[in-house]
């Protein structure tokens, strides 16, 4: 299925399949096969699914690293194969590397002048990025120094050196403690709540249930599952009532009916009880299998 394009549309996947020849008899591995979705700009999406169903091969087609067997990927309604698509793309890799005799403010300035930023326009970028990644006091420090939590930090801000439009973050919290990984998890939240596109694949999906505002699940190169968190999470056939101050004896009534008169008694919330995403995501990758990785 091919999904709606409209002027709001950051990313768009289409009927995307791609093989790989391997091997010396060039066997054929399909690692994503029909794939389709689109991330609306101003939102979260998370694409998650088991090592090797397809994710990270579908980033790097996204990102024109890679070319596609069939199908379409665009960025801002720009095909990702030419190289115009890229101008307002930042791109966090799982395992980024940088020059380690550099500090954290001559990296930055190494990509902003990539991206041919120079003069006051860089350094004030430079220093704004380091204030937002939180390594403003170690900014003279060489990189080759730096933990795993503090190299993924100078990791997304070099992603953001060039004000972006769209973030693409590929594990951004791969191998980093739980203090660094919420730190991560916060500058998602902040640049989420300054507008931000972000694309993000993790094995956390407590983290992505944290950030994310939509959710695809891939497995065996396929989507199993996709659409907004809220709906997916949600248990379908069952409804939730939440209650304050609720007296004893409401509380015995409340199997045939809930008095929404009552005085004392507040309908907090009224929906559907939620599942988890971990639960959600070991249902439909259990239901498909795992096969090769991609």
């Amino acid at each position: 299925m091919t999904p709606d394009i409209s002027p709001t549309t950051a990313v768009s996947v289409e009927n995307l399949t791609k093989i790989f020849k391997i091997g010396m008899t060039k066997k054929a591995l399909v690692a994503v096969r029909d794939l389709s979705f689109k991330v609306n700009q101003g939102e979260v999406y998370g694409l998650i699914g088991p090592n090797g169903c397809g994710k990270s091969t579908t980033m790097k087609i996204m990102l024109g690293l890679v070319k596609a067997t069939q199908g379409r990927t665009a960025i801002f309604g720009r095909n990702s194969e030419e190289v115009a698509s890229r101008n307002n793309v930042g791109f966090l890799p799982e395992n980024p590397y940088f020059y380690k005799h550099l500090s954290a403010r001559e990296t930055l300035h190494f990509y902003g002048k990539l991206c041919n930023m120079k003069g006051s326009e860089l350094h004030d970028r430079a220093e704004a990025m380091l204030t937002l990644t939180g390594l403003t006091h170690a900014a003279d420090r060489r990189v080759g120094g730096y933990s795993k939590g503090m190299l993924q930090r100078i990791g997304l801000a070099q992603a953001l050196i060039n004000e972006p439009r769209l973030l693409i973050l590929d594990e951004p919290t791969a191998g980093v403690d739980p203090v660094g990984s919420r730190r991560i998890r916060d500058l998602i939240l902040e640049l989420k709540q300054r507008g931000a596109t972000i694309v993000v694949t993790s094995h956390l999906l407590e983290q992505i249930q944290e950030v994310c505002d939509h959710v695809g699940i891939m497995s065996n190169g396929q989507m199993v599952k996709e659409g907004k968190l809220e709906d997916l999470i949600s248990v379908g056939n069952q409804t939730e009532i939440i209650l304050e101050d609720a007296s004893p004896e409401l509380l015995e009534q409340i199997r045939g009916l809930i008095n929404k008169n009552d005085q004392q008694t507040k309908l907090v919330s009224l929906g559907k009880p939620r599942t988890t995403l971990e639960k959600l995501f070991l249902e439909s990758t259990t239901q498909t299998g795992d096969q090769e990785p991609s």
